[in-house]
């Protein structure tokens, strides 16, 4: 019988740098695993994706968001997650439930109670093996979004006082659960960020 892969998930608000350590980390979890899947949230499947554009340029309610990323979360699991877990790969996925409870309950105010919810329904059983969390005071993470000059999409845009409430939101939830969540300083050079990064990695799959 194959064993379970692990899967591991990058969180952070936006301009905190983690989607740009992806491969980095995947050539590090090589050397322990030789199938590595790579994939993100809200996204992942064609019906991910639909509904990603939706959430990411479109006004909505914070019910409303939440519900769009459980959805995409819902067939992301069945068609790409769960598969590629049972199959005995590791799954590296940019974004999973903390960003929703970051970003729609912290950020937009939504009952954590709508957000247990939909999360007992949506994957009752399947929580991340280890979860690296990039850390960034939101100013900083803003001149970066500034200097990188791409479109900004809808929550990009919020102002300040937004991101210190999603960054509040994570930091809580890994106080809450410190086996799991890993917080990186994403501070600094990037050759920094990666020592920490690395180090990081190695406790959390110690």
């Amino acid at each position: 019988m194959t064993a379970r892969g692990r899967f591991i998930t990058l969180e952070g608000i936006d301009g905190a740098g983690k989607s740009s350590h992806v491969e980095f980390l995947r050539d590090r979890l090589r050397e322990r695993c030789a199938n590595i899947v790579v994939t993100r949230e809200p996204g992942g499947t064609p019906f991910g994706e639909g509904l990603r554009a939706a959430v990411l340029h479109h006004p909505a309610s914070a019910l409303a968001e939440a519900l769009a990323m459980f959805a995409a979360r819902s067939a992301h699991i069945d068609a790409v997650i769960g598969p590629a877990l049972a199959s005995g790969a590791w799954v590296l996925c940019d974004r999973f439930s903390d960003s929703t409870y970051a970003y729609q309950c912290g950020g937009r105010g939504l009952e954590p109670a709508a957000f247990e919810a939909l999360e007992r329904l949506v994957h009752p059983a399947l929580q991340p093996d280890a979860t690296l969390l990039f850390d960034l005071d939101p100013a900083l993470a803003a001149q970066r979004q500034a200097a990188r000059g791409a479109a900004a999409d809808k929550f990009e845009r919020e102002r300040a006082d937004f991101f210190r409430r999603v960054r509040e939101a994570y930091l809580e939830r890994a106080r809450r659960d410190p086996r799991r969540i890993h917080v990186i300083d994403a501070g600094g050079e990037l050759g920094a960020v990666r020592e920490r990064l690395a180090s990081a990695l190695r406790g959390a799959l110690a």
